[in-house]
């Protein structure tokens, strides 16, 4: 009578690979808003469905049968058997049974590979802030210049980094002329003491991150990477399109704020 053979789970390498890295997915992606430091809202529900596909894997592939177990103990004990044989008779042993050392040591040195999958669990990498920013910086703007669109009624008007950035470069009309704007981002300095707020614009992911900036004036600089809110008026540069035209900021009032759960700007 023979009995059947008994379904368990034991941990192996590959499979606690898979398992922690689907966890990390779902922390960020399911438990948390921590995703949108990486990739944009609408993708959140693949990165869930990714999350639970890695950890599925990761059980399915640890599952075991004790019959396999018990052909695999067979195999090893026919090849010292075979070994102490080929000893007695002044023979080399087989090379089958290195390949059997081989197959101890490999999972033991497979594990060091779980150790960057349970950093990923337990510290994701922060958001991109001031050094990406002082590295990259990009004109997301219109395509040469033209008039664009008053502002709406109001002080102090709520901007973007990009809207406030396209009007100073590229508004012939001046339509941030005698208006009081708010700025929300980021800190980031220059070493001879110029600072910016900054905000990264992203299209798909982290990945393609560009560096928004309007400097600040009048106003001591924050500690870099802090997240404020900046109040204050347009400070012209230099005629439209050209290259003296930069987003300047006379600021009346900067405060220091909590960052936002989703600390990109998006295109």
């Amino acid at each position: 009578m023979t009995t059947r053979p008994r379904t368990r789970l034991r941990p192996r390498p590959q499979g606690v690979l898979l398992i922690l890295c689907g966890a990390a997915l779902l922390r960020i992606a399911l438990f948390s808003e921590l995703y949108l430091r990486y990739v944009k809202e609408g993708l959140r529900p693949y990165l869930v469905v990714s999350g639970v596909a890695l950890v599925v894997l990761g059980l399915v592939g640890m599952i075991s049968r004790d019959e396999d177990e018990d052909e695999h103990e067979v195999h090893d004990e026919d090849a010292q058997e075979a070994q102490e044989s080929h000893a007695g008779h002044g023979q080399d042993a087989p090379a089958g049974h290195d390949h059997n050392h081989n197959h101890t040591r490999n999972p033991r040195i497979a594990w060091l590979l779980t150790a960057p999958a349970l950093a990923l669990l337990l510290f994701p990498p922060p958001a991109l802030g001031s050094y990406s920013a002082g590295r990259e910086e990009a004109r997301v703007a219109a395509q040469g210049t033209g008039t664009f669109p008053e502002l709406p009624a109001g002080d102090p008007v709520d901007l973007t980094l990009g809207a406030f950035a396209s009007r100073a470069e590229w508004d012939t009309g001046a339509s941030m002329k005698d208006r009081t704007v708010r700025l929300t981002g980021f800190v980031t300095r220059d070493d001879d003491g110029t600072w910016y707020i900054a905000r990264l614009l992203v299209t798909c992911c982290a990945a393609d991150a560009q560096a928004l900036k309007v400097e600040v004036r009048d106003a001591d600089a924050p500690a870099a990477d802090a997240w404020v809110t900046a109040t204050g008026t347009w400070h012209p540069t230099g005629k439209p399109g050209s290259d003296e035209a930069r987003p300047v900021l006379d600021a009346t009032s900067v405060k220091r704020v909590p960052a936002p759960s989703d600390p990109y700007e998006k295109r």
